[in-house]
């Protein structure tokens, strides 16, 4: 699948995911500043999970609008109240987040519980070898990815209105017993051998808790960033479904998950030759986010690449037992959701060979 292609512009909205406008646009009227319909509404390619809209009007201004999927959903799932809150907590920061407008949980309106925000024009890259860039150019764009991830975890998330985001300890024990059991609990999305004995063997080689409790993103790669134009600089960070208080170095290995994960799966770099593309090799970029987070190295990093790719192969299987109940909002969910085994045999692999 290519994912620039299945995942770049908009297409019409799809009839499972249409809604009457006329609410909308009333709505809109109560909480958009300036804002002036008609709306025009058409679906983004991408979002696997959170169904996401295209609002424009007749003045050229466009807006983004994030709802939970209608039909039946897995509890804690969607959480588009949260996406909302920390967007605009972070937003005051100065963080680069997409401007929110409003939160509307009430499902009268277009069904379901939505927020929108601004439309942030720029470029984002569904290619994680940053395709038609230099050597240099790309060597600053994988700069820029690790010193935002590291400027998020600076926060402190109580100074900045979001103590009771999460709990600060036991990130990790929790985040384990939470995608294994919706992977065990999915029954319409089956099992796979893979992923029982990845369940197993992280509860049974859990590390000491880090007791480091900051905003950790969930889901932080290079699709789910927009950057400038014409610069290596990210003005939007998106999709913060995923996001909590926890262990912010558990947050940067899944990002760093794309070192281990064969390039053309996902935003997998491992087999490319990182001196001729201009990319950081995996220990330079933990070199320079530990640099920027005053750490030495990062701990248990053998544990948490198991267990990023475990939690990532979870989400797919999520996505396709969304596809069994007919909640999948993605045209390319069934290629998503087919990457489950290859996923958790990847993190499988990733094990050390002492510990198995």
């Amino acid at each position: 699948m290519d994912r620039t292609e299945a995942n770049t512009g908009t297409r019409e909205v799809s009839e499972r995911l249409r809604f009457d406008v006329a609410p909308l646009e009333r709505w809109m009227a109560d909480n958009v500043a300036s804002f002036a319909g008609p709306l025009t509404v058409s679906q983004f390619k991408g979002g696997q999970s959170n169904p996401t809209y295209r609002l424009d009007t007749p003045s050229g201004r466009s807006f983004v609008l994030r709802r939970k999927p209608p039909g039946k959903l897995l509890p804690g799932a969607h959480a588009v109240d949260r996406e909302s809150r920390v967007m605009s907590a972070l937003g005051r920061q100065d963080f680069p987040v997409p401007h929110v407008h409003g939160l509307c949980e009430d499902e009268n309106v277009i069904g379901t519980p939505f927020f929108v925000m601004d439309l942030v024009a720029g470029r984002i890259i569904w290619d994680p070898t940053f395709p038609g860039l230099t050597p240099g150019e790309r060597a600053t764009h994988f700069d820029a990815m690790n010193a935002t991830i590291a400027r998020l975890h600076g926060f402190d998330p109580a100074a900045i209105g979001l103590g009771d985001y999460g709990r600060a300890t036991g990130f990790v024990e929790r985040q384990v017993a939470r995608w294994s059991k919706q992977y065990e609990t999915d029954v319409e999305a089956g099992r796979v051998p893979a992923m029982d004995r990845l369940v197993a063997w992280l509860k049974d080689n859990l590390p000491p808790d880090s007791g480091d409790g900051r905003i950790v993103h969930g889901d932080y790669r290079c699709d789910n960033m927009i950057f400038a134009p014409d610069e290596a600089r990210i003005i939007a960070v998106l999709d913060w479904e995923l996001s909590t208080l926890g262990d912010p170095v558990a947050d940067f290995v899944y990002h760093l998950m794309m070192y281990r994960m064969p390039a053309g799966m996902f935003t997998g770099l491992n087999g490319l030759d990182f001196a001729e593309l201009g990319i950081p090799s995996e220990e330079e970029y933990v070199v320079a986010y530990c640099r920027r987070t005053g750490r030495s190295a990062l701990p248990d990093l053998d544990y948490l690449i198991v267990f990023v790719i475990f939690r990532l192969a979870a989400i797919c299987h999520g996505i396709r037992g969304r596809l069994a109940r007919g909640s999948a909002s993605s045209a390319h969910a069934e290629a998503t959701a087919a990457m489950t085994e290859p996923l958790a045999e990847l993190a499988v692999n990733q094990i050390p060979s002492s510990r198995r």
